[in-house]
């Protein structure tokens, strides 16, 4: 059984990836926002940020860009879910010996190829930017291990998302308080220059763990036990968001 449902998802993820290599717009759509935010803020607010460190703000701003990436990339998800609901794809998958989970897998799993190819581009536009590390192969495992999980529980909120959404506009609005979550915390600026409330908001929030851990890798320190908290943020998340989308998806398909 196992085999047969994994057969059915890399079908399906191949017929998904092609339709992504039919339209590459998406991609380079998806890495436009955060390379443009990050032109923004390099050039125009860098100089008046002080962050404390001796860093370049581009080193500082990179690991909070690309959280804003995989937000901007994941609402695709949730778009194209949405379009095969309506299109009655599900529907017919449902009267062929295909597993019913593959349907799903099949979109996260094209979520994480997309997302890994507009990391890469934004990644590419900081190094031309001037963003240098001399992180070890093992910290650039660690942060691709922690990128891959950040996306994999944001893609199964899109999934919930799409299963739920009433129209096109609906199915990828869930990604813009996604997308604001990374400007209330440790992304741009240091938590403790924000008001009382603020900074207590956005250092208990997941995306500060998540960009201190990843800033603390490139920067050939030792994250502590800040590594450890944004793992527990990204599981707590991956864990909730499957079993929420595998409820939904229940009840749609019933």
């Amino acid at each position: 059984m196992t085999a047969h449902a994994l057969g059915d998802t890399g079908t399906l993820t191949g017929r998904s990836l092609r339709h992504i290599l039919r339209s590459p717009d998406t991609i380079i759509t998806t890495a436009i926002t955060p390379v443009a935010l990050m032109l923004l803020f390099v050039f125009v607010f860098g100089g008046a940020v002080t962050t404390g460190s001796d860093e370049s703000y581009v080193d500082y701003l990179l690991p909070g860009i690309l959280l804003i990436t995989i937000a901007s990339g994941v609402a695709y998800t949730a778009y194209r879910l949405f379009l095969d609901l309506q299109g009655g794809l599900f529907e017919r998958f449902q009267s062929l010996p295909i597993a019913r989970s593959s349907a799903l897998w099949a979109h996260v799993l094209t979520s994480l190829v997309a997302n890994v190819v507009s990391l890469a581009l934004v990644v590419g536009v900081a190094l031309l930017l001037g963003f240098r590390t001399g992180a070890s192969i093992g910290a650039w495992l660690a942060v691709a291990a922690i990128l891959l999980l950040f996306t994999l529980a944001l893609t199964w909120i899109a999934v919930i998302a799409g299963l739920s959404a009433k129209s096109v506009d609906g199915a990828s609005a869930f990604s813009y308080p996604l997308i604001f979550l990374p400007f209330v915390s440790s992304a741009f600026v240091p938590t403790d220059s924000m008001p009382g409330p603020v900074a207590w908001f956005a250092e208990n929030q997941p995306v500060t763990s998540i960009v201190d851990t990843i800033r603390a890798l490139f920067a050939e320190q030792a994250p502590g036990t800040e590594i450890w908290i944004a793992l527990a943020w990204c599981a707590g998340i991956l864990i909730v968001a499957v079993a929420l989308a595998s409820v939904v998806y229940r009840r749609r398909m019933n």
